[in-house]
This record gives structure tokens, C-alpha cells and sequence, in this order.
């Protein structure tokens, strides 16, 4: 896990989020810059769930 971190970390340094600098990134914990990297990718997560269509539960 730890090297998934360093990955995300790099990511981010080289191009911060919007409202965001370098030096924000380089300061974040593990679970702040998870939590960040779930938010901004959380619509390449969608599973469709919900749009119309035929569903057997």
C-alpha cells in the first residue's frame, strides 16, 4: 500500500488539484490524500446503479 501512496503523492505534486500547491500535497497525511484521490476519481467509481433500466433484487 505504502507504494500506491508514493504513486498518488507524485501524481499530485506534479499537478495539483485546483485550489491546490505543491507544498499542500507534499503535507498531506495518507488518509487525506486517499480521501482526496477518492473524491476527484468518484464518478470513474460509478457502477450505473440507479439509471433507468430493469433491475431484479
Amino acid at each position: 500500500m505504502k507504494k500506491n501512496i508514493k504513486e498518488l503523492r507524485e501524481k499530485y505534486l506534479l499537478n495539483p488539484p485546483e485550489g491546490m500547491t505543491s507544498e499542500d500535497i507534499r503535507h498531506m497525511s495518507e488518509d487525506d490524500l486517499l480521501d482526496m484521490d477518492y473524491f476527484l476519481n468518484e464518478d470513474d467509481l460509478d457502477d450505473d446503479f440507479g439509471k433507468e433500466g430493469f433491475y431484479l433484487f
